[in-house]
């Protein structure tokens, strides 16, 4: 095996199309390495892309945050003005395993491991996020939602690997939620996820939401219906059973020792409705 540690995007690029065998991206490596250890991947080249200047940083841009691909997730906890803006996303990422993985796991590490089970995936798809993803054939901007598309696998071409994060401009009322459902209290992967993303109005309606679902399908499911039952409303009790109810029609969930296809349906719905009640505080506290 062949590690590389290329200073810059071109020779990332260069460095995994150059490859005669299968080449990996190496940013975290919390997924990777326990892959290869297990002897489900064996890759003949690991391009590791910390060296590139601007993958381990934060910034802000366009109202918005652009997140490196090689951000810890202990860095993006500890970043104040960026866990005040997506304070559901922060508590997604810091459910990530345990003190020592915050250390190293990254969003875009998350995000292309391709797993329905996620934590960071539905509350970046809720946060209508935007990955940057480079290649032999340029650049291109992805909403998140795009890049599983089935489990352990991305639409990513050959040669491409994902720079960074974009999160956009907050409005002043706006906020985010994210819980899911373990057996254990904690280092467990989601049994049903949901994360939410809303906005009111002066008013305390909702004029705008994305509801996104985890580990009841292939892929995070976004459900435009459970957001349309939140639009309009006050999230009063009605509009939030109508979320619930949505959410449980949408997901598809499968049957295994961790948990049936009945029980996954209504607990998805339970965490919608009680992640929108969340989100709909801190939005009321952002005026």
């Amino acid at each position: 095996m062949q590690y590389l540690a290329p200073t810059s995007v071109d020779s990332a690029i260069a460095a995994l199309t150059d490859a005669a065998g299968q080449a990996r991206i190496l940013a975290g490596g919390t997924d990777l390495l326990v892959q290869m250890k297990s002897d489900m991947i064996a890759p003949e080249v690991l391009v590791d892309i910390k060296r590139i200047p601007g993958l381990r940083e934060i910034a802000r841009e366009a109202g918005g945050w652009r997140i490196g691909a090689a951000v810890s997730g202990a860095e993006f906890t500890e970043h104040a003005d960026l866990c005040a803006d997506w304070p559901g996303l922060a508590e997604a990422f810091d459910l990530i395993g345990s003190t020592q993985v915050q250390g190293r796991c990254t969003l875009a590490g998350n995000l292309c491991n391709a797993s329905p089970a996620a934590d960071s995936v539905p509350a970046m798809v809720a946060a209508d996020a935007v990955a940057r993803i480079v290649g032999p054939k340029g650049t291109r901007d992805v909403p998140v939602a795009e890049i599983p598309v089935a489990p352990g696998k991305t639409s990513l071409a050959p040669g491409e690997f994902v720079t960074s994060i974009f999160l956009p401009a907050r409005a002043p009322r706006a906020a985010d939620a994210y819980l899911r459902f373990i057996p254990r209290t904690e280092m467990d992967i989601a049994v049903a996820s949901a994360g939410i993303s809303l906005t009111l109005d002066d008013d305390g309606r909702c004029v705008a939401a994305r509801v996104a679902l985890g580990a009841v399908a292939p892929t995070v499911l976004l459900v435009e219906e459970a957001a349309a039952a939140l639009i309009g409303t006050k999230l009063e009790a009605a509009a939030l059973a109508a979320l619930a109810q949505a959410c449980e029609s949408a997901a598809t969930p499968i049957d295994d020792k961790r948990g049936t296809v009945a029980f996954r349906k209504q607990v998805v719905g339970v965490l919608a409705r009680r992640a929108a009640e969340i989100a709909k505080t801190r939005a009321e506290e952002r005026a």
